[in-house]
């Protein structure tokens, strides 16, 4: 098995690699007289059931026994209150600057202790869906959160016979425990008026403290399992992943990294008409290996937003349960629900992994493309980067702009154009570990790189039928790309009304200031968190190339 849940006492000593102070904290909470194991979706639905507060819609799980679940089950709606999106400033990691151990191994504590008069859940899954990797996870939920338990059940994989198996086969990492989160949404700290979500990511244990978005949940979770993957020899995926079946037994196996509204759900789970046979990896999590290039997928369920699908669009026909959406009585007085973002930003789903007909949890397949969808209006639609450091860099600077699954700090701009490395905001360990593996794959395995804008260019919007056609052709080889300007490593795909003029000086400025905010980033990097996740070197002379090439354009 990937990770070890059990070890012999005569094994457990001060060094063992596997047990901190934050560890013995949280996993000794989960063996206490005030939890109840929760062992099936069977179970966790029941209790969600009958939990204050959730919606039992008229809306019927589609094909409920092949998830686990009993026939006639329906749809459930669970509504938080102000806060419908993660929050990213309430997150402490162990090893960074500024984190006291002795600080928050005290808080710790007692926040376990609080807890000891309610009756707290514990439920256990699987995160990796492949024998290669495969690690267990639990999490510890108070009464009254029974809807928070039945979401991560149906968000990650239960151990049920069929998988129970596949756990017991899998891939053992000696030095990797079981992953342990314990969970208080009730929790209250004058230090922490926003909550707190801690990280202790070498011991693959965490606390997420008066939070009830389900997001910081699913992502807390996969934070440590995403470590784990680094740890392990694997490069780790906020993005999706599909591979294109293509004649004469070829295929084709693209990755799109990018934050909630970029368009990696909508890239990943295109139909494209018919043209193409395709089998979809995942659309959020996973997870790509350096030995081979193949990849495994993190999670059978998709965590979706709701703001595109209408009440009658067919995909809501594979809705398991939904959050932060209002209801509504149809014209048969039947409970439906009112999606589109109309109560508040952010409404989600938890759909069924029956949602992706054609799905597989591994790619043997090598990876051939990556793709950064950014939202930078100074990039045309597409470009191709054929500088294995330049690519890497670029992914470590991938601009976008917040979105409504995050929860911003009152001073922040929600207009202003942001840097998320990898679009994964939910590391642990180090940026320069993405950044050599990502490198890896570009240079070592010949995996092609791509940027896709997928917002404005200047101030057109790229449409989504221009951005999926360009990703049909590079899929075909159709393409037509050509050196864009003296810029070296960067090629350009010329499109009528989306080509930049490098004549035009306003343009040209525009590029300057985002290259220049690119350069300003990474030398940020070198001191922030006491220069925690500073780039090499390499990084930073990467971008200056193109940065000096296009002031020499303009003393021309």
């Amino acid at each position: 098995m990937s990770t070890k849940g059990v070890f012999r006492c005569e094994k457990i000593t001060k060094n063992n690699p596997v047990f901190s102070r934050f560890r013995a904290t949280i996993e000794t909470a989960f063996y206490r007289n005030n939890v109840v194991k929760v062992k099936s979706r069977r179970e966790a639905y029941k209790l969600a059931l009958s939990c204050p507060g959730t919606i039992v819609t008229d809306l019927e799980v589609y094909q409920p026994e092949k998830i686990g679940l009993d026939p006639n089950s329906k749809v459930l709606l669970f509504n938080d209150g102000e806060v419908v999106g993660r929050y990213a400033p309430a997150r402490r990691i162990v090893g960074e600057p500024g984190v006291n151990p002795e600080e928050y191994a005290g808080k710790l504590r007692e926040a376990v202790y609080n807890t000891r008069f309610r009756t707290m859940y514990h439920a256990e899954a699987i995160i990796g869906l492949n024998e290669d990797f495969c690690v267990k996870a639990h999490l510890l939920v108070p009464e009254g959160f029974e809807n928070t338990l039945y979401n991560w059940l149906l968000n990650f994989q239960p151990l049920d016979s069929c998988f129970e198996e596949l756990y017991k086969n899998s891939r053992v990492f000696e030095n990797e425990g079981d992953i342990f989160v314990f969970s208080d949404p009730y929790w209250k700290h004058v230090d922490h008026p926003y909550g707190l979500t801690f990280f202790d990511p070498e011991h693959n244990v965490a606390a997420i403290l008066g939070m009830r978005y389900f997001g910081e949940f699913k992502k807390g979770t996969l934070t440590l399992a995403w470590g784990c993957a680094s740890r392990n020899g694997y490069v780790s995926c906020h993005g999706g992943q599909k591979r294109y079946n293509l004649p004469q037994n070829k295929s084709f196996v693209v990755g799109v990294f990018g934050l909630s509204g970029s368009g990696k759900s909508t890239l990943t789970h295109a139909k494209h008409d018919g043209k193409f046979d395709v089998t979809v990896l995942h659309d959020d999590a996973f997870i790509i290996s350096l030995k081979d290039g193949s990849s495994i997928a993190l999670e059978p369920s998709y965590f979706d937003k709701m703001a595109d699908y209408p009440l009658q669009c067919p995909d809501n026909k594979y809705l398991l349960t939904v959050q932060n959406l209002g209801a509504t009585l149809d014209n048969t007085g039947r409970v439906v629900i009112v999606p589109e973002d109309i109560r508040n930003g952010n409404g989600r789903a938890i759909k069924s992994n029956l949602w992706s007909p054609n799905r597989e949890n591994k790619f043997s397949e090598p990876i051939n493309a990556i793709i950064w969808l950014m939202k930078d209006p100074s990039l045309p639609p597409v470009l191709r980067i054929d500088d294995s450091s330049l690519a890497s860099t670029f992914g470590a600077t991938l601009a976008t702009k917040r979105t409504s699954a995050e929860r911003l700090s009152p001073e922040a701009d929600p207009e202003a154009l942001v840097f998320e490395p990898y679009a994964n905001p939910f590391r642990t360990y180090p940026l320069s570990h993405d950044y050599w593996g990502f490198k890896n794959l570009f240079e070592k395995r010949n995996v092609a790189c791509y940027i896709f804008n997928t917002g404005h260019f200047l101030s057109k919007k790229v449409p989504k039928e221009m951005t999926l056609s360009i990703l049909e052709k590079i899929v075909t080889n159709s393409i037509s790309f050509k050196k864009w300007g003296d810029f070296e490593g960067i090629s350009i795909m010329e499109i009528k009304g989306f080509t930049p003029d490098l004549k035009d000086d306003s343009y040209i400025g525009l590029l300057k200031r985002q290259l220049h905010s690119r350069l300003e980033f990474i030398q940020h990097l070198e001191t922030k968190k006491g220069g925690y996740d500073k780039l090499p070197s390499e990084a930073y002379d990467s971008v200056q190339r193109v940065y000096t090439q296009l002031r020499r354009l303009t003393a021309l």
